[in-house]
């Protein structure tokens, strides 16, 4: 009798001890508040705001640079994107220059080597020639654009001429003319799940949303047709993203892979207040900065993690984390190795776990940068203290920018950054200055 219980027992002690499932959602340039988790009132985000509600919502959460490729790459790496070879945008056509480098360890490759099927789903922006491409960073597929953003009907590069067509399936051009690429990104992912649902996965699930060209549905249009221009096509936008992770996550639960799966989710950078974001639309709340700043509204970011049953639930952590933070928490959540090159980020397990324990970062500064040599833009936070070096203010909806050199901020009591007390502490101005060129060395 014994036997046969244990015989019975075993595919549940099986299933139990599998490693869990993993999806790695990026938004493309969605605002620090703009959430209704994160207290956006105009806006239509119920499946992000059930997603907080099933996990871990993060309140001082940073990416890893205010503009797309190098926060890609922080998050891929756990590296800061300078020492991971991505210190500015990576190339956006054939031929251009900027990609991560083929020797950097990535978040597929780790799971991959722990017998997780892969797969890239989006935009990709780290790379654009066969040794660059995700098929050559750890994953099995690959399904999405190539550069930094395309028309989501026509598949077209979007920002610089010549427009050229960008849409790839495993290094192979596809097309799939006037098919809206949201929808086809949910249903890549869907099969690839069908697919690969007996064993563990992991899915970095790159939204091109809601980066412009601001395309809402014709419905989400009308619903927000009375809000004020820009936001009403941001908000459009912000809601057709949200109706299709709704539609990814009920198929997770339609397989009953729900408590089986841990989902992270955050934005890459910012809002844009670009020219071709209608200077602006996205929202900073009470924070300085957007896009391509070094300020909190460009690199101060939504970001949640959920594994239902596993972590807790409905909870909020005002700790500091950052997005090279994930690759090393997530190796630890499912019991992969990491790699074993140096990571920057640090495991955030046992704040998740505990709302008491204090930020992995408390006794190690935050590095941001962009570009290289003596012209880079550069920030450093240590504690309640920010230094900003060089960077620049993008808040404006006029699409112009002011430039920022040695501004210096406590954190804690002035998150929007209004009072620079560089000249009354020129002692900390020094000690973060010398941290940043520690970091360089």
């Amino acid at each position: 009798m014994r036997l046969i219980i244990l015989l019975a027992l075993c595919p549940l002690l099986s299933a139990l001890s599998a490693p869990p499932n993993v999806i790695f959602i990026l938004a493309d340039d969605q605002g620090s508040v703009d959430a209704g988790c994160y207290g956006a009132k105009d806006l239509h985000t119920p499946n992000i705001d059930r997603l907080a509600a099933s996990g871990v919502r993060f309140t001082q959460f940073y990416s890893a640079a205010p503009v797309c490729s190098p926060s890609r790459a922080g998050a891929l790496t756990g590296r800061w994107p300078v020492r991971a070879g991505v210190p500015s945008n990576c190339a956006s056509q054939k031929g251009a220059k900027g990609a991560l480098p083929p020797e950097e360890v990535t978040m597929a490759e780790m799971f991959k080597a722990a017998g997780y099927a892969t797969a890239h789903v989006g935009k990709w922006h780290v790379g654009y020639t066969p040794e660059t491409s995700p098929l050559a960073q750890g994953f099995d597929q690959s399904f999405g654009h190539m550069g930094g953003c395309i028309d989501n009907y026509s598949h077209f590069f979007f920002w610089s001429g010549p427009n050229i067509h960008d849409l790839w399936r495993n290094g192979v051009e596809v097309y799939h003319d006037g098919e809206f690429f949201p929808d086809l990104m949910v249903k890549e992912a869907s099969q690839f799940i069908e697919k690969n649902r007996e064993k563990p996965f992991f899915i970095y699930y790159a939204m091109n949303t809601p980066h412009y060209p601001y395309q809402g549905d014709a419905k989400w249009l009308e619903h927000f047709k009375d809000m004020p221009y820009p936001r009403k096509l941001y908000a459009a936008f912000v809601a057709a993203q949200d109706q299709r992770l709704g539609d990814l996550f009920a198929k997770v639960d339609e397989l009953g892979l729900r408590e089986n799966t841990v989902i992270v989710f955050q934005s890459d950078n910012g809002h844009s207040t670009e020219e071709r974001a209608h200077f602006g639309g996205g929202s900073a709340g009470p924070y300085r900065g957007a896009k391509f700043s070094l300020l909190e509204g460009g690199i101060r970011l939504p970001a949640i993690i959920s594994w239902p049953k596993n972590l807790p639930e409905g909870e909020v952590r005002d700790q500091v984390a950052h997005a090279c933070d994930w690759l090393p928490t997530l190796a630890e959540l499912t019991g992969v190795k990491p790699p074993q090159k140096h990571l920057d980020g640090r495991s955030l397990t046992t704040v998740i776990h505990d709302a008491k324990t204090p930020s992995p970062h408390e006794n190690h500064a935050l590095h941001w940068q962009i570009g290289n040599g003596p012209n880079a833009d550069w920030a450093v936070r240590d504690g309640e203290w920010k230094l900003i070096g060089r960077s620049r203010d993008t808040s404006s909806s006029d699409g112009k920018s002011t430039k920022l050199e040695d501004l210096l901020f406590n954190i804690s009591a002035d998150p929007g950054e209004k009072t620079n007390l560089a000249d009354k502490h020129p002692e900390i101005v020094t000690r973060l200055r010398k941290l940043h060129d520690e970091h360089l060395q």
